[in-house]
C-alpha cells in the first residue's frame, strides 16, 4: 500500500485537486436539486440526491444529472 509520504508532489497535487472538483460539483448539483420542483427534474428528486451524495464516482454522478435529470424550463 502506497502512504501519502510515498506520493510525489504533483500527485499529491492532483489528488487534492481531484477531491475538490468532486466536492464542488457535488455541492452544486444538491443545491440545485433543492431549489428545483420535483416536475423540473427527470426521475425522482431523492434518489439524485441519493446518488449525488453517496456514490463515489469522480464528479460522473454529478455531472450526469446536469446533462440528464434537469428539465429544462418553459
Amino acid at each position: 500500500m502506497t502512504r501519502w509520504s510515498d506520493l510525489s508532489e504533483r500527485n499529491r497535487r492532483l489528488i487534492v485537486f481531484g477531491g475538490l472538483f468532486d466536492a464542488t460539483l457535488r455541492i452544486a448539483a444538491l443545491f440545485d436539486l433543492r431549489r428545483r420542483t420535483p416536475d423540473e427534474v427527470r426521475g425522482s428528486k431523492r434518489t439524485w440526491e441519493v446518488l449525488v451524495s453517496v456514490v463515489n464516482s469522480a464528479g460522473v454522478v454529478p455531472l450526469a444529472y446536469f446533462a440528464f435529470g434537469r428539465r429544462r424550463s418553459r
